[in-house]
């Protein structure tokens, strides 16, 4: 059940107008003053007023010494009308498996649409479905008592960036995010540093005001992280749900907590599943 008539709702109702961008030829420099200056963590790039790809704060981290924004971009992005109803960029959305559409009116770029956007409008709605449906079937979760660098290796290889921790009684103890990661890691000798945001890897475009600016380190080698438990650095008071709660509310509490997933809870607090903020946009379709 849909909480309005969200088949007529077009992207343009949705997207974000003002959007920040690089052209290129340009430099890594360039866009990460871009970064700094509007708090964001992905910009379409636009060559001879066409959008010609998107390069993100991952791109930058993945190719520490690639200088030139031809090269760190991903080519060739997905683009969208802001006349397509946000039905038809949520399927383009879920079935490619990214974050953020380009809006386009010809060629000319006019918006951008992310996932934050769809459940801001989501959260608008009065849908109660249960989330038991978009709750993920698997769920990765991490030991209170492991140590750091294994669990970082264990996101690495699972390509998650926030996890869930259990405590010895099986209990929900924490969640561990990319974020404290960085922020734990020790910088070693010959690696580099630049001002980019912490945030999940959304936009200024979704969440206002939502970032923290402080220095990222990278190298072509990994930072090292300390010899600690993934306790003394996992965040301990957190935000659930359980699967009784429904779309809309829980979209409300993504939007205003500016979370990406949410730790879903049975009624003794033990750790059920993640519910992702992608998923919740199938209820569009």
């Amino acid at each position: 059940m849909k909480g309005k008539e969200d088949e007529r709702t077009k992207v343009r109702e949705i997207m974000v107008k003002d959007v920040a961008y690089v052209t290129v030829p340009g430099t890594r420099e360039e866009l990460m003053e871009l970064y700094k200056k509007r708090s964001i963590s992905g910009v379409p790039v636009v060559k001879e007023g066409k959008v010609v790809g998107i390069v993100t704060r991952q791109d930058l981290l993945r190719n520490p010494n690639e200088a030139q924004i031809a090269l760190l971009m991903t080519r060739n992005p997905i683009k969208i009308s802001p006349e397509a109803t946000i039905e038809e960029a949520a399927r383009v959305i879920l079935s490619h498996g990214i974050r953020r559409l380009p809006v386009v009116e010809g060629e000319k770029l006019v918006g951008i649409v992310t996932v934050a956007d769809f459940l801001r409008e989501i959260a608008q709605w009065e849908n109660k479905e249960h989330i038991g449906d978009y709750i993920r079937d698997k769920t990765l979760a991490l030991w209170e008592e492991m140590p750091l660098s294994v669990a970082a290796r264990i996101m690495e290889l699972a390509r998650v960036k926030a996890v869930p921790v259990l405590n010895s009684e099986l209990e929900l103890a924490g969640l561990i995010t990319e974020r404290d990661l960085i922020n734990a890691a020790v910088i070693e000798e010959g690696m580099g540093s630049s001002d980019l945001s912490l945030g999940s890897d959304e936009d200024e475009w979704t969440w206002d005001g939502m970032r923290n600016i402080m220095t990222l380190y990278y190298s072509v080698s990994k930072i090292r992280l300390p010899d600690k438990l993934v306790k003394e650095v996992m965040v301990k008071e957190l935000v659930t749900t359980t699967r009784n709660f429904g779309v809309s509310e829980c979209a409300r509490k993504m939007s205003e907590g500016r979370f990406d997933q949410l730790p879903v809870i049975s009624a003794r607090g033990k750790l059920t599943g993640m519910l992702i903020d992608r998923d919740l946009l199938r209820v569009l379709l």
